[in-house]
């Protein structure tokens, strides 16, 4: 079995509107926060890592491995990648193959600087011929949903307890955000906000259905195995990271109720890790939409095909902190998902990671999880445009 890298530091922002800081700004806060987490300088990362979707666009930043030398006054190796998992996986793949011992990876995006064209960028991401034939950045997640309810024959009361749980979904969400300090929106919202926001845009999906557009950095320090043990005496592990990818079309795909790039990338990754699928308990999914957040509980496995919005329905009518599924709790999205943490699309998966990181060191503070028994792995998961590529981590913490 190759060396496990262990993630040794975490730092990120407040996700929101920061129309007064610089791109350099943000990397730099997050990650000085994750030096500060893993007791290293500067001076200790022998290679970093960035990601970020848009910088060229909005910032007119391009070459990013030079802006970030010039911002962290190194001359060491840099890549740069479009999201924040592509970075961290070839991260950990240099871990593994002996190349360097302590990684940044960094992730940036700063969308609102481009407010009035970033939903034109936003389209060319899930479909171009979507695009040009008119298709919102919404669009997709309607179409699949419409699918959903015609493939698994959901009507009558059955229909309106869907929808009832779509909306569950955004008010957890939000309520897990007022105990993260960094979310963008902390605050409350209720069951009927979410419908009544449908109902006016006269849509199957409304405002609150969406995450929204962010500005954002985070950043995580990971390290080998054995320089990782002399630095923390909390590790957390990364057992496995896999992905998959599927058509760019959405229309094309034969599937079009779910993701197949991520049931085949939870596959591969529970069988690198060694793990079963309920040793799991901790998640952190890619809400890019309610409807995403059930479809991955789907892919992933823990819900079966078409069956998913019962158990979010059921558990959302008193609500205690977790989804339970045939009798088992399952922690989802603790930081508020990007619905309400907030989607600054190179940064997010960093604060996917930071949350379970933290959650498996048992620093979340208010929103830390209790299971049955200690938890001990977590997993997460992030998409790249509509389902076209997924990528799929699981993190072990050995307390």
């Amino acid at each position: 079995m190759p060396p496990r890298p262990v993630i040794v530091g975490a730092g990120r922002t407040k996700f929101g509107e920061h129309y007064e800081k610089q791109p350099e700004r943000l990397i730099e806060e997050a990650w000085l926060r994750a030096s500060e987490d893993a007791g290293l300088e500067r001076k200790d990362l022998e290679a970093c890592y960035l990601s970020d979707y848009f910088l060229l666009l909005t910032n007119k930043l391009g070459l990013e491995e030079g802006f970030l030398s010039e911002l962290t006054e190194l001359h060491v190796p840099m890549s740069f990648t479009r999201s924040f998992s592509s970075a961290f996986a070839d991260a950990c793949n240099a871990i593994q193959a002996g190349k360097y011992d302590v990684i940044l990876v960094g992730g940036i995006e700063k969308m609102t600087d481009r407010w009035d064209k970033i939903r034109d960028d936003l389209m060319l991401l899930g479909d171009p011929w979507s695009y040009y034939a008119g298709g919102t950045p919404e669009s997709s997640h309607e179409l699949m949903l419409r699918a959903y309810i015609k493939q698994h024959g959901i009507t009558g009361d059955n229909l309106e307890k869907l929808n009832v749980a779509l909306a569950q979904i955004s008010v957890k969400n939000h309520l897990h955000a007022l105990k993260n300090e960094y979310a963008q929106f902390q605050r409350k919202i209720t069951v009927e906000q979410v419908l009544e926001a449908r109902r006016s845009a006269r849509r199957p999906l409304g405002l609150y259905d969406f995450a929204p557009i962010s500005d954002g950095a985070a950043a995580v320090i990971i390290a080998s195995e054995e320089v990782g043990r002399k630095l923390t005496d909390k590790p957390v592990y990364v057992l496995a990271s896999a992905s998959a990818t599927d058509y760019l079309s959405y229309h094309a795909r034969e599937d079009l109720t779910g993701f197949v790039a991520t049931r085949l990338a939870m596959q591969r990754a529970l069988e690198t890790a060694g793990i079963r699928l309920w040793d799991i308990q901790l998640l952190e999914v890619y809400d890019q939409s309610t409807l995403m957040e059930m479809i991955s509980l789907e892919d992933l496995g823990f819900c079966k095909r078409g069956e998913a919005w019962k158990a979010i329905f059921m558990s959302c009518r008193d609500y205690k902190g977790y989804y339970e599924i045939n009798g088992r709790k399952l922690f989802v999205n603790m930081n508020g998902g990007l619905k309400a943490d907030g989607n600054p699309l190179g940064a997010t998966g960093g604060a996917q990671i930071y949350e379970v990181y933290k959650q498996l060191r048992g620093e979340a503070g208010d929103r830390q999880v209790k299971g049955d028994g200690e938890i001990r792995f977590g997993g997460v998961v992030e998409l790249e445009g509509f389902g076209t590529k997924s990528h799929v981590h699981i993190l072990g913490g050995f307390r």
